[in-house]
């Protein structure tokens, strides 16, 4: 099967226990149709798993926000790659902002979550991105080279085609002043640089796909997903609302 041409995920965050899982993916399930070539993946808390797959149908996709970089052991309190296989988890977000800064999650310990979840079969979601004052010095073309190259470090480059990348710049997150449109694509053309730099022409003919992640919303949700370069969005306090975040998928979906 092909990899899609273009993606839109809900990041939940910490929010919602099971019911409200069942009933916003009853309403997303009722309310769309799959569209071709569009994955709309839902990616609730760990808690609220089984009641999303429960009644996802076929136009959700189910992801994770997170991983421990194993498939099991003596890890306490940590959920292994077979926990989300068993589940149906196809996607798994990685290296989000969040947990570089408030979990202290480093870039080795990305590229091992990287490799654990293509072992599994799954599809891990990376996340890049520079903050403020990186981006105020100067340096954001840097840290997202960097933090690509470490993502990908050891792995083969026919591994590429089953990545998908996020780019969330951490200063517009949740800020309600994202990166413009131009601003996401030239980040999108530094990360495709990063990997041609790291495989050179191993990389030729991969589905390398960009989404752009930060303040994203039902108004410039379709200029992300349009944009040169970009192949959709990860969307996170605007999918909360199953009928806000049904408008989203549409808006995508027309383009």
């Amino acid at each position: 099967m092909s990899a899609p041409s273009r993606y839109l995920l809900a990041n939940w965050k910490m929010h919602k226990g099971q019911d409200q899982a069942a009933a916003w993916g009853r309403a997303v399930a009722q309310a769309l149709e799959p569209v071709p070539d569009l994955h709309v993946v839902a990616m609730p808390p760990f808690t609220a798993l089984a009641a999303l797959a429960a009644v996802c149908g076929r136009a959700l996709h189910l992801g994770a926000q997170d991983v421990y970089p194993a498939a099991a052991g003596a890890f306490t309190g940590a959920i292994g790659t077979d926990q989300l296989r068993d589940v149906g988890v196809e996607y798994v977000l990685c290296g989000h902002s969040e947990r570089r800064r408030l979990m202290g999650e480093d870039d080795g310990l990305v590229a091992r979550k990287v490799q654990a979840i293509l072992d599994a079969g799954m599809t891990p979601v990376v996340c890049v991105g520079e903050d403020a004052e990186e981006r105020e010095n100067g340096h954001a073309d840097h840290v997202v080279r960097r933090q690509v190259a470490q993502a990908v470090e050891g792995l083969a480059a026919g591994a590429l085609g089953r990545i998908v990348w996020a780019y969330e710049p951490v200063w517009a997150i949740g800020s309600g002043h994202p990166a413009t449109p131009e601003q996401a694509s030239e980040a999108a053309a530094i990360l495709r640089s990063a990997l041609r730099s790291r495989f050179g022409a191993q990389t030729d003919g991969q589905p390398v796909a960009v989404l752009y992640g930060g303040s994203v919303d039902a108004g410039n949700v379709a200029a992300y997903a349009g944009a040169d370069g970009l192949d959709g969005a990860l969307v996170g306090g605007a999918s909360l609302d199953a009928g806000a975040f049904v408008r989203l998928v549409r808006s995508v979906a027309s383009l």
